[in-house]
């Protein structure tokens, strides 16, 4: 299991930036893939790299689509195959129950 943490942020758009974001999370939404938003970050998890990366370009270009001009998309990629893991193990191992978007 992929498990990626995303953010991305519209520039130059003024201070108010929800419209544009909800855009990103409507797109990771469309990807079918299980995700938690967070107030500074999106995490979400797949099973590979390339489909992790697909997702990626749709939040990011769904920003752009929503009127955005520049767009600056952070990612981390947790890419371990030593054994399942998932957000709720990594969680759990931490001793936290996850609260669920989906």
């Amino acid at each position: 299991m992929v498990i990626v943490e995303i953010s991305v942020v519209p520039l130059g758009v003024g201070t108010s930036v929800s419209k544009y974001v909800k855009s990103a999370i409507e797109a990771l939404e469309r990807s079918g893939v299980r995700y938690y938003v967070g107030p500074m970050s999106t995490s979400f998890e797949t099973d590979s790299v390339e489909k992790a990366l697909e997702v990626v370009k749709l939040m990011h270009e769904a920003v752009l689509e929503a009127g955005a001009q520049r767009v600056v998309t952070t990612v981390k990629i947790d890419d371990r195959r030593d054994k399942p893991a998932s957000m709720e193990s990594k969680l759990a191992s931490l001793g936290f129950e996850p609260s669920a978007s989906q």
